[in-house]
């Protein structure tokens, strides 16, 4: 998606803010719903919620493709976003039932952590190559097929997850919670483009705040809450919980700016782009599935203390790239950026650890929105610290990357235990 605004902005127009708009409609939408989703896994099915996952997603799409305006885009997008909410809790909560051992799951912890890890970081790759050989719209079509594939897989090799009908939907959690995430997306991405003094950004930060405010209150007062707070008492599930947020917003804002500078400042095309971060691509998927050994042999704090040192070193470079900055430069940055992924495995075992298999579902929910959260407000800082109407800019958006991950990497040292 990052590699193919460029095109999509040439063929039915846009500003940066309505770019920011095709990413964060999906991530929103993902966010917003993942809670619902993976409580609802854990009421009727983690196989049945994901299958309806996949047609909502391959729905969403196919509308993309077919979209005659970047408002038709960001509305599919949103859909696209609806169904994928359902996908990661669900997977994670199928994969804990089917590895009940706590080593054998470390270990396809890391295979499912570097399978989706990879698929993030080879989206510029096989983006940069459609966009360049079918156009922007080819990204979406290829979408369709995969998961009509995957439902007929999913259905003849994985067994239902075990159910909890107790559990009751939480509506007002849903819509406060969307609420909150909305407006403090919004209020970023607003400020990037009118300023951050300006009283429309700020007042779209304390809806966000407001909202969110209310959303913990309501939360407290459910009987079947769609957060159970009381996961929280354990330090290392809400530490793991807050790296995961500042993972995704550093990782999702700067693959943002990456694409966005190699296109616009370096000038490069869509399809050097792609392989500009290819290197970047294979490191976060072979990360991953290191840091699935690591978590089973060390513990999870070891994987995750290395790949947030990591990410801040790779950060740091890339804040120094400017137009004249040679190539080899940027991209050994991006490779160290991309060993983050060692953290991103281990996260998932501290988190299902701390809540048990009876909470696998609103356990990998909860993680995944976090990061989704932070992934939405990373695009819309970030992209908002870039540069609006002149050549784009990394140094701050990536100082500021670097900055997060070292916040990141004192709660690490401070919240989560040595062995989950």
């Amino acid at each position: 998606m990052n590699v193919a605004l460029p095109a999509i902005q040439r063929e039915i127009g846009g500003s940066l803010a309505g770019l920011q708009w095709v990413i964060d409609a999906y991530t929103l939408a993902l966010a917003s719903i993942m809670l619902t989703a993976g409580s609802t896994a854990d009421r009727i099915g983690a196989r049945k919620v994901f299958v309806l996952g996949l047609t909502a997603f391959a729905a969403g799409s196919a509308a993309c493709a077919a979209a005659p305006s970047l408002d038709v885009l960001i509305a599919a997008r949103a859909v696209q976003g609806l169904g994928a909410s359902a996908l990661l809790p669900c997977s994670l909560a199928l994969l804990v039932h089917q590895f009940p051992d706590p080593r054998a799951r470390a270990g396809a912890l890391g295979v499912w952590g570097g399978m989706g890890s990879l698929g993030v970081a080879l989206g510029p790759v096989f983006g940069g190559v459609l966009v360049a050989v079918a156009g922007w719209r080819s990204i979406f079509l290829v979408n369709v097929p995969i998961c009509a594939l995957t439902v007929v897989l999913l259905r003849r090799h994985v067994t239902e997850s075990p159910l909890n009908p107790d559990q009751r939907p939480d509506l007002p959690g849903l819509v406060l919670g969307v609420l909150s995430l909305a407006g403090l997306t919004a209020g970023f991405i607003t400020a990037g483009q009118r300023g951050w003094l300006s009283p429309v950004p700020a007042a779209l930060f304390a809806v966000g705040l407001i909202t969110g405010w209310l959303f913990v209150r309501a939360e407290r007062g459910q009987a079947s809450p769609m957060l159970p707070l009381g996961l929280f008492r354990s330090r290392s599930l809400s530490g793991a919980t807050g790296v995961g947020v500042i993972f995704n917003l550093v990782l999702y804002g700067s693959l943002l700016c990456l694409s966005l500078f190699l296109q616009q400042a370096r000038h490069q095309s869509v399809l050097a782009t792609g392989l500009l971060l290819l290197p970047m691509s294979l490191v976060v998927g072979i990360g991953s599935l290191a840091s699935g050994r690591l978590t089973a042999r060390f513990g999870p704090l070891p994987p995750i203390m290395a790949g947030l040192t990591l990410g801040a070193a790779g950060a740091a470079v890339l804040a120094t790239a400017g137009p004249a900055t040679s190539l080899a430069v940027i991209v050994g940055g991006s490779v160290l950026l991309g060993l983050v992924s060692l953290a991103m495995p281990a996260m998932t075992a501290v988190v299902v650890g701390a809540a048990g298999p009876e909470h696998a579902g609103v356990a990998g929910g909860i993680l995944n929105a976090a990061r989704q959260s932070g992934g939405a407000l990373g695009v819309a800082l970030l992209g908002s610290l870039l540069g609006s109407g002149r050549a784009p800019s990394l140094h701050l958006p990536l100082a500021v990357a670097a900055g997060g991950y070292l916040v990141a990497l004192a709660l690490a040292a401070l919240a989560i235990r040595g062995r989950g």
